[in-house]
């Protein structure tokens, strides 16, 4: 398989794929509100930047990193986070925080719609999650002549990249996807053909993608 079968739907384009971004960002916060918070908590690199322009004094606050994406993201803005798990999908995550936070007063920034509520979970927990939504997506439109060939292999780097691709594209039974982790898996369409990350990196990504590339030109 050629290289420019791998098809990467992040906005931010990496060398050895095709670019096909699939999600436009839009601010939707004028200001943030610390006042009831001591410990913020990010899920995405996009929420990190957006904070970042709103306004800096989230530098002052501990972060909770959730993605190596994310927590890199806060690291080279100035900020400090003070947990990174390692599991940090959906329960999991809630479990960590019941854990370890219990007496802390979380910030979650979030964008206008996510994958689990986490929110719902601890407060089973008896532990009071602050939101706030920052930013929202909405999907890139594509003609159908733009549709990736057949047996590419498709790189999905979040739910919302999957609900998007599937709002332009019918999905293509020869398409390999190469998804970020479990919680973008479960949005796959059904009997699609896929490969986990063995990070949840989009650098991981590419490396299974190319792979799963370099196997497929071996047989």
């Amino acid at each position: 398989m050629r290289k420019d079968m791998i098809y990467l739907l992040s906005p931010t384009p990496k060398k050895g794929t095709v670019g096909l971004p699939m999600i436009h960002f839009k601010t939707t916060a004028k200001n943030i509100d610390f006042s009831h918070c001591d410990t913020l908590m990010f899920t995405s690199k996009q929420a990190v930047i957006t904070a970042n322009s709103i306004d800096l004094q989230w530098k002052n606050y501990p972060c909770i990193a959730i993605g190596g994406a994310t927590k890199k993201q806060i690291e080279s803005l100035g900020g400090k986070v003070i947990y990174y798990p390692k599991s940090f999908y959906g329960e999991q995550l809630s479990q960590d925080i019941t854990q370890f936070f219990r007496n802390r007063k979380l910030l979650y920034l979030r964008p206008k719609e996510i994958s689990f509520d986490s929110k719902g979970f601890l407060a089973k927990e008896g532990i009071f999650l602050e939101e706030q939504i920052i930013y929202e997506t909405s999907c890139i439109k594509y003609e159908t002549k733009e549709k990736p060939p057949s047996g590419a292999i498709i790189i999905f780097t979040s739910p919302s990249t999957i609900h998007c691709f599937l709002k332009n594209f019918e999905w293509d039974e020869s398409y390999v996807a190469v998804v970020i982790g479990k919680a973008t898996k479960v949005h796959l369409p059904e009997n699609c053909h896929y490969h986990v990350a063995d990070e949840p990196l989009i650098a991981s990504c590419i490396l299974k993608a190319k792979e799963i590339s370099l196997s497929s030109n071996s047989k």
